[in-house]
This record gives structure tokens, sequence and C-alpha cells, in this order.
């Protein structure tokens, strides 16, 4: 049965292909990887969220409901629990230390979050150790995408405020909204896709991941504000900080799990990184297929620290076929 299974997926591109995927996010410790991002974007966030409403004080002081709006636009980008950030969430009050310590904490958390992505994507790439930039290149790249990122969660914030109230602009401009916030994602997944990977990549070739990772955040989005309207609502307030946290952990896993699994697919289908045995992760008394061996060596490479290093990968026979 296991061997129909596995010719199966091996002939079938729609079966074999997601298989590798998981494998390949698997043999890259994909958990530890968005684990990573997932730590810095929480350390981050608060810091960002404060800058955010001492900045809105700074620049709406006279209007103090465009600033409220303008918040709750933010904070519907968490909708499981961006209700219970706002009430817990208050400016600097012109406190320069505190508007200091913000702009410290969050750079901090935005470059170790772009930075712990560099990492994952030139992981799953293969990209050797004395190919990846250094230190210094590492970070004015994550400050440019930082930038980019910022600007693109900034006009996000914005559609999201339209269609929220779909009421007041009309279902066309609620649809137009989502598409364009939508594009924007995908353009924001390229960018990043490409930007931060350590080896020359075309859109061709990383599309397909920028579009199902578009495409899965806003479904995120829908299934995070079904929950709150439907499952969870009050759910937070019983819950109280400890709820607020858990929640707001999750939330920042599930999005950087998206990315890494995208990323994973471009590599795959790049590198034909597929099909692959069903027992490889299981057992060594298998038959390894030619993505199998693909894979393998390029993790084999990419441990390759200095450029003069040389790493040759061989494959002997598997046990069962081993002479006694």
């Amino acid at each position: 049965m296991i061997g129909s299974v596995d010719a199966f997926q091996r002939r079938h591109r729609w079966a074999g292909l997601p298989l590798a995927v998981v494998y390949k996010f698997v043999d890259d410790q994909g958990g530890y990887l968005t684990a990573l991002i997932t730590y810095y974007a929480f350390v981050s966030l608060f810091p960002l969220l404060l800058l955010l409403v001492t900045a809105l004080g700074f620049a709406l002081q006279g209007n103090p409901g465009l600033q409220q709006r303008v918040l709750d636009s933010a904070l519907a980008q968490f909708p499981v629990i961006g209700d219970q950030i706002g009430t817990n969430i208050h400016s600097f009050h012109g406190s320069v230390l505190g508007l200091v310590t913000g702009i410290l904490s969050s750079l901090y958390g935005g470059l170790g979050v772009v930075q712990a992505t560099q990492n994952a994507l030139n992981k799953m790439w293969g990209i050797p150790r004395n190919s990846r930039p250094n230190p210094i290149t590492a970070r004015l790249r994550s400050l440019l995408l930082l930038a980019a990122g910022g600007a693109t969660i900034l006009v996000t914030t914005v559609l999201s405020a339209l269609t929220a109230n779909a009421g007041a602009y009309g279902s066309s401009v609620r649809v137009g909204a989502i598409m364009v916030a939508i594009a924007l994602n995908v353009a924001l997944f390229t960018i990043a896709f490409r930007v931060l990977t350590a080896r020359s990549l075309s859109t061709a070739q990383v599309r397909v991941g920028a579009i199902a990772g578009a495409a899965i955040w806003q479904m995120l989005q829908w299934a995070g504000t079904f929950l709150l309207g439907y499952t969870l609502k009050g759910a937070t307030v019983t819950y109280g900080l400890f709820g607020i946290v858990l929640g707001l952990l999750t939330w920042i896993y599930l999005g950087a799990l998206t990315f890494v699994i995208c990323a994973e697919i471009n590599v795959v289908r790049m590198r034909r990184l597929w099909p692959r045995s069903l027992l490889t992760p299981f057992t060594d008394n298998v038959h390894l297929t030619p993505g199998d061996r693909r894979a393998y060596t390029s993790y084999a490479e990419t441990e390759r620290h200095k450029g003069f290093e040389n790493v040759d990968v061989d494959f002997g026979q598997p046990p069962s076929q081993s002479p006694d």
C-alpha cells in the first residue's frame, strides 16, 4: 500500500509538489525559522504601536476622532485581539525618553525580523554561508525592506479602513480596496523574496509563492474577523492580558508560517526538489529520487563557510541493497 501511494504521488504533480514542500520545510527546520521571525515581530510590535499612537497625537492633535479611526484601522490587521490591544496602548504624552526608547526598541525588533527572514530565505535557497552578505550589507538590506514594508503597511491600513466602512462608501469601493490590498501584499511578498535572498531571483521565480502568500494572508484576516464576530467575541476580556499575548503570538506565528511555507513553494518549484520518496524522513532503507538527491546535496553545500572550501556529496546504496 505504501509503495502504491508513493508511486502515485511521484506521478502526479498536484500530490508530489505539496509533499515535497512539507518535507523541505521539515528538513530546513522551518518551525524554528518561523519561531525566530515571530519572536522579533512580537518584540517590535508594541513599541511600533506606541510610536504610532504618539505620532498620531502630534500629527492629528486637534482631531481625536480621526486619530482613533487610523488606530482602529491599524489594529484591524489583528482581528482577534486588536480591540484588546487598543485598550492597552497609550501615547508617550511628550516623553522624550519614552519616545527614544520606543524608537530603539522598534528598530531592534524590526531589524531582527528582517535579519531572521534573510537567514531563513538563504537557508531555504541553499545559499552557502560564504556567499551570504556580510553583517553590514545584510542590515542595510534590512533597513531598505523595513522602509518599504512600513510604507506598504500604512497604505493597507488606509485600505482596511475603507473596507471596514463599506456601508459609507459602497460595495464597489469595498471590493476595490480588497483587490488593491491583495495586490500590494503580492508586491510586498515579491520584494521580500527577491531583496532578502542572497542570489539573483526574477519576479517569475517567486510570483507563485507571492500570490499564494497574499491570498492566504487575506483569508487569515477574514477568518480572524469571523472568529471575532461569532466565536471569540468577549473571550479576550475574560482571559485578560494572558489572552492578548497568546492571541498576538498565534497571529504573528501564522503570518510568519505563511511567509516561510510560500518561500518553500518557490524553492521546491525552481530547484526541482520533487518528487520526494515518501519514506525518506523515516528510514535510510529507501531509494532516493533525483529530487531527494538534489535536496540533500544542497543541504551539505549550504554549510560551506569559505570560498576555497570544497564540498562533495556522494550517495551509496541503501542498506537493503548493500553487499553482505
